[in-house]
């Protein structure tokens, strides 16, 4: 006798047009891409997809960038990324320097960070466009009731560097059980909210929390971020592997 094994389907490849840019911070770039075949995009709150750029990489194959999907998952053939430009970074810099109209391959959706349904309450980390796919996680979650708390910790330099800032915390004001908390490294005088990095508050957090259930934590940006929230949790915080689930931006 076998047992069968379920593998997810391989990512699908489809040609998607840029239909709207717009600046989000002053380093950070929304793109609004349209299936070209006018399909509907369906996706996972969490999952990225990889674009296929008409520039050459170092062994002279097309350059390709992973970014993950912005947007909300609603049926549309249309998804958002957020893109950071880079000081000489080739495919960020064409990217956002990219007009609307342009047609490029993508294949996706991609990627297995989501948050799970069953989830007890969740604490979300990110630094930069990290928080990007937080955002269809937390309208997802909102969307399906409940009381479980609901915490996102967002890292940023300064209060230009915080990327959907607004709507997070116009959610924050229509949904008592989601917090939303900024913390700035280079604060301006006047900030009153958390100053420093994300890794200094992740385990008061995460302890705060457990009060309330099992909780599960979600973070998202670049890697030395990720392996020191990672190990505090694990370390002074009690989490399990099963708890903590990673995405690494770098």
């Amino acid at each position: 006798m076998t047992s069968e094994v379920h593998r997810p389907p391989l990512p699908e490849t489809f040609e998607a047009t840029l239909v709207g840019t717009r600046p989000v911070t002053p380093r950070v770039k929304e793109l609004v891409f349209e299936r070209a075949d006018g399909q509907p995009f369906t996706f996972r709150s969490g999952q990225w997809v990889s674009l296929v750029l008409p520039i050459l990489d170092e062994k002279d194959r097309p350059l390709r960038r992973a970014y993950s999907v912005a947007s909300v998952p609603s049926g549309s053939p249309r998804f958002e990324l957020v893109v950071t430009r880079v000081d000489g970074g080739r495919g960020s810099t064409w990217l956002t320097d990219a007009p609307v109209g342009t047609r490029l391959e993508v294949k996706g959706p991609q990627g297995m960070f989501h948050r799970l349904a069953e989830a007890g309450p969740s604490l979300f980390v990110a630094t930069g466009t990290g928080v990007a796919p937080f955002r269809g996680m937390i309208h997802d979650a909102l969307a399906a009731g409940g009381d479980t708390p609901l915490w996102v910790l967002f890292g940023v330099r300064s209060p230009a560097d915080a990327l959907y800032r607004e709507e997070f915390e116009a959610l924050e004001k229509a949904h008592p059980r989601l917090r939303f908390m900024l913390s700035m490294s280079r604060p301006p005088p006047e900030w009153t909210g958390l100053r420093g990095y994300v890794q200094t508050h992740a385990l008061g957090l995460w302890k705060e929390l457990a009060k309330q259930g099992r909780p599960h934590a979600y973070i998202c940006g670049v890697k030395k971020m990720l392996l020191e929230v990672r190990e505090v949790l694990k370390k002074e915080g009690g989490a399990e592997r099963q708890q903590l689930h990673l995405e690494s931006y770098d």
